[in-house]
C-alpha cells in the first residue's frame, strides 16, 4: 500500500492510495464543511448545494453529467454530513481523467440555474417529508437537536421544509463562495493510478480555486435533555444517549470498543439481553458520533407499546453493569470486530479513498492502518470501564417517538443511570 500526499500552491491537498492490482479508481473531493457551518437562517443550504451541483455547469447539462459518467460504466454520487460534504466517483482506471474533470467542473462551474433550483428544492422537500414519515430515521434528528439545542450541530442535515422551501439562489452562491475554497478540500483517490499524474491533472482542474481559509463552524456544547412526541405508530422508537468523545480524544478507540461490545453485533450485551433472552425488540444497537470537538454515544431501540416498561430498565441496567462486570474476553472480542472491519475495508477502493479524504480533513495526515490497529489493541478493560463511567457522568439525552404513554419520566431514567 503506497499513500502519497501533495499540497497544491492554493492549498488543495491531493492524496492517493495506489492499488496496482485492481482495475478501477475511486476518487472524489472531500470538503470540510457541512451543517455546522450554516447559520440557523439557512439551515439545509449545505445539502441543497450538494444537490444543485449535479444540475448543470457551464459546459454540461444535468443530463450530460449523468450520461458522461455512465457512458463509461462509472458511478457518481455525493453526501452531506454535519462536518463534511463529499463528491465522488468510481470508474475504470482509464477513465480517471474524465471523472476528475466532471467533479472539478461541478464544484467550480455549476450554473445554479433558477429553474433547476425550483425543481430541486421540491425534490429535497420530498426527501425531508420522507424522513419525517420514517420514524427510525427522524428520531435521530430529534436526538441530535436535544443533545445540542440551539446549535448548528443540533440542526438537521436536510434542513426544515420552511427554510429549504424559501432558500434563494443567492444563499447558495454565498455559501459556496464562503466555504468551497482549496485549503478546505481534499482530492482523494484510491486504485490503479499514478500520484504524479493525478497531481498534474489536479493543477489544471483546481489550480484557479480560491486559496482563502474557511472559518470553523460553531463549537460543540453538549446539553442533553428530553424529547417526546406521541404518534400513532405500531412501535415506539427510542434513542438514549450521552456526551461522547471527539475524534481527537485519547479515549476515542475505547469509546468504539465499548459501543461494539454493548450493541455492535449479535453477541453484544444489549442484543443478547434485550432481544435474544427477552424478545423485547427486533432492532437494538449502539452508535457513536465523533466530531472535532465532541461526540455522542447512543442506544437505539424500537419496541411495542406493551414492552416499553420492561425495555427501558433493562437497557439502563446494562449501561450501568458494563462498568462493573465487563470482562477482558468481551473487550478482546469487540476489539477483534473493529480490527476486522478496518482491515476488510482495505479491499475496497471506495473505502480506502473515503478513509483517506476524511483522515486528511480530520487529522491533517493519512493515518496508517498499523497505527489504528495498535490503538485498538491498546484498549483494555480499564479503558472501557473508564469510558463507560465517563459517559454516565453526563446528562442523558432521551428522544422518543410513537406510543410514549408508558415510557418512564426523564428523571426516573436519569436516576437509573446515576
Amino acid at each position: 500500500m503506497t499513500i502519497r500526499v501533495t499540497t497544491l500552491p492554493n492549498g488543495l491537498r491531493v492524496a492517493t492510495d495506489t492499488m496496482p492490482d485492481v482495475q478501477s479508481v475511486s476518487l472524489g473531493c472531500w470538503v470540510g464543511v457541512g451543517t455546522r457551518n450554516e447559520t440557523a437562517a439557512v439551515n439545509g443550504v449545505a445539502h441543497l448545494v450538494e444537490h444543485m451541483l449535479f444540475k448543470g455547469t457551464e459546459r454540461r447539462s444535468a443530463y450530460r453529467i449523468s450520461e458522461e459518467i455512465e457512458n463509461v460504466g462509472g458511478q457518481l454520487n455525493a453526501y452531506t454530513t454535519r462536518e463534511q460534504t463529499a463528491y465522488y466517483a468510481k470508474v475504470l482506471h482509464e477513465d480517471t481523467a474524465l471523472a476528475l474533470d466532471i467533479i472539478a467542473d461541478m464544484l467550480q462551474h455549476s450554473k445554479l440555474d433558477e429553474d433547476e433550483l425550483v425543481r430541486e428544492r421540491t425534490v429535497v422537500l420530498q426527501e425531508i417529508g420522507q424522513s419525517v414519515d420514517t420514524p427510525d430515521d427522524i428520531i435521530f434528528d430529534h436526538f441530535q437537536s436535544t443533545a445540542y439545542p440551539g446549535q448548528s450541530l443540533g440542526r438537521p442535515v436536510l434542513g426544515s421544509a420552511d427554510i429549504v422551501g424559501a432558500l434563494p439562489r443567492s444563499a447558495l452562491v454565498e455559501y459556496i463562495d464562503g466555504h468551497y475554497s482549496a485549503p478546505g478540500i481534499v482530492l482523494a483517490a484510491a486504485g490503479r493510478l499514478e500520484h504524479d499524474r493525478l497531481v498534474e491533472m489536479a493543477l489544471k482542474s483546481f489550480g484557479n480555486l480560491s486559496g482563502k481559509l474557511v472559518p470553523e463552524g460553531e463549537g460543540a456544547r453538549y446539553v442533553g435533555g428530553d424529547y417526546r412526541e406521541a404518534r400513532d405508530l405500531e412501535q415506539m422508537h427510542l434513542v438514549l444517549g450521552f456526551d461522547g468523545v471527539g475524534v481527537h480524544d485519547p479515549d476515542y478507540y475505547a469509546h468504539s470498543v465499548l459501543s461494539t461490545l454493548l450493541g455492535g453485533g449479535m453477541s453484544s450485551r444489549l442484543f443478547q439481553e434485550v432481544r435474544e433472552k427477552r424478545g423485547l425488540v427486533y432492532s437494538i444497537y449502539t452508535f457513536t458520533g465523533g466530531y472535532r470537538d465532541g461526540g455522542l454515544f447512543g442506544v437505539y431501540a424500537g419496541t411495542g407499546e406493551d414492552e416499553v416498561t420492561e425495555l427501558v430498565p433493562v437497557v439502563c441496567d446494562e449501561l450501568v453493569k458494563v462498568a462493573e462486570d465487563v470482562t477482558e474476553d468481551e473487550v478482546m472480542r469487540a476489539a477483534a470486530q473493529l480490527k476486522a472491519g478496518t482491515l476488510m475495508a482495505l479491499e475496497s477502493t471506495m473505502s480506502r479513498c473515503e478513509q483517506l479524504g476524511q483522515q486528511l480533513l480530520v487529522y491533517n495526515r493519512p493515518v496508517p492502518v498499523e497505527e489504528i490497529v495498535t490503538k485498538i489493541n491498546a484498549v483494555d478493560r480499564d479503558a472501557v470501564v473508564r469510558v463507560a463511567k465517563r459517559l454516565r457522568a453526563s446528562r442523558p439525552t432521551v428522544a422518543a417517538l410513537g406510543p410514549i404513554d408508558r415510557l418512564e419520566s426523564y428523571d426516573r431514567i436519569a436516576a437509573r443511570l446515576a
